[in-house]
């Protein structure tokens, strides 16, 4: 039970790794405040299932305005936020030449501002009590070029290097700032990549480069580096790090078929 009595509030915790995080914590002990972008059902489901007295709650990420009052909902109904984890992404293609405006603005305001948003609303309440937990969730193509993605990868980079800047800055408060740059894992956020015919010849282009052979990894992987991060026991010493894990992408070496 490395996480008894925490409360972790998790972005992005209805689906996915955000959900496999939810779960993961649960079970060391962790009340969770499950927040969905839109669907607040399937948030307060996954806090039913996961009990440890659990709520679920729905924010849209992009809004300041938002993100501080579901922060305040979920002081109130908890007194306290020991541990933040930013899940909520967006996935989408943008091609060199016909980028669409709407897919720019979503990936930015999401993955990065919306990182940003959350941080700026639960430092404050870390800050008083001298200790906190934020764990970002960037990924893999935050450190690696991957054609056709190159928004969603500049998305993730800025999340990579906010979290350097931010542990940097908020050490001495007691406050840990890392990430997890998760490799292709498997989840509803890529589901149509993986299940349209048309992304076969970027699917065949990670297989390739993917030396352990496992093209995917499972969100319930993720969660376990999340709850090394969160545990006092391990993630005591670590500050402003980017952990990749993701069977071996980034490395960078090239597996023939």
């Amino acid at each position: 039970m490395e996480l008894r009595n925490k409360v972790a509030l998790i972005f992005g915790g209805s689906s996915g790794i955000g959900e496999a995080v939810a779960r993961r914590f649960a079970s060391e002990g962790a009340s969770c405040a499950v927040v969905a972008s839109s669907n607040v059902r399937k948030a307060n489901k996954i806090a039913k299932e996961i009990k440890r007295k659990s709520k679920g709650y729905v924010c849209n990420v992009t809004k300041a305005a938002d993100v501080n009052k579901t922060v305040a909902k979920v002081m109130k109904d908890f007194g306290k936020i020991d541990i933040l984890v930013n899940s909520a992404g967006i996935f989408v293609p943008t091609p060199a030449g016909g980028t669409k405006q709407s897919d720019l603005n979503k990936m930015v305001d999401v993955n990065l501002k919306g990182t940003i948003h959350t941080i700026n609303a639960v430092v404050p309440h870390m800050q008083a009590r001298k200790r906190g937990n934020i764990i970002n969730m960037a990924s893999v193509a935050g450190v690696r070029a991957l054609p056709m993605y190159s928004v969603y990868c500049a998305s993730m980079a800025g999340v990579v290097m906010l979290t350097q800047c931010m542990g940097v800055e908020l050490a001495r408060d007691g406050i840990h700032v890392n990430s997890i740059s998760p490799g292709n894992t498997e989840s509803p956020m890529n589901e149509y990549v993986r299940n349209d015919p048309e992304f076969e010849p970027i699917l065949d282009f990670m297989e390739k480069l993917t030396p352990s052979g496992r093209t995917y990894s499972q969100p319930e992987e993720m969660a376990n580096m999340a709850l090394f991060l969160a545990s006092p026991k391990t993630g005591n010493p670590i500050y402003g790090s980017n952990f990749v894990v993701d069977e071996g992408f980034a490395a960078g070496v090239f597996v023939a078929s």
